[in-house]
């Protein structure tokens, strides 16, 4: 199968339902996004992540392909019912591992820097990819409607690359370094 089609030649892209729409659409910008802050978490599991954010890293990254499945989707295609979407559960496992990270962390007192160990550092970015896919979801949402959960899950999916961060570099050794205004 070649992997050009060359129907985007003309800068548009299709949807799942078959609707073509303008490559710089609110929901192409959304869903792209998405897929960038995948490449961010491959690029974090390239570095000796401690196994506890590694295993659940590789999940998320699946789930991010349902994410962009799901916000690629318009709510009224005709096939919608049989492309996965985001749930309540997704959003539960993420909070699960925000929680089990958090056990082992001192308690903030101040805001942090990003960077640490190379992975943490990573996950520090994948976190401001993950806003910045946040921020296009909602603009996206003031004028198509969407799976709601999703905004959710991407929301609480930053906090876990903040926790995630701060894990792996406690475990290698790095303390938070502390913003001194």
């Amino acid at each position: 199968m070649k992997i050009y089609t060359k129907t985007g030649d003309d800068g548009t892209t299709g949807l799942f339902g078959g609707k073509r729409v303008a490559k710089f659409s609110a929901r192409i910008e959304a869903y792209g996004t998405v897929d960038e802050l995948n490449a961010v978490i491959g690029v974090a599991l390239t570095h000796d992540v401690h196994a506890k954010v590694s295993e659940p890293l590789q999940h998320i990254s699946s789930l991010l392909f349902t994410v962009g499945s799901d916000l690629a989707t318009p709510q009224d295609a005709s096939q919608k019912s049989s492309v996965p979407a985001i749930t309540e559960e997704h959003v539960d496992f993420l909070e699960k591992w925000i929680d089990a990270y958090q056990e082992h962390l001192p308690a903030l007192r101040n805001f942090i820097l990003p960077g640490g160990s190379p992975g943490g550092a990573h996950l520090h970015l994948a976190r401001t990819v993950c806003r910045r896919a946040e921020r296009a979801i909602v603009a996206l949402k003031q004028d198509e409607e969407i799976n709601p959960i999703v905004l959710r899950f991407i929301n609480r999916l930053s906090d876990y690359f903040f926790v995630a961060a701060r894990f792996v570099n406690a475990k290698e050794g790095h303390d938070d370094i502390e913003w001194k205004p």
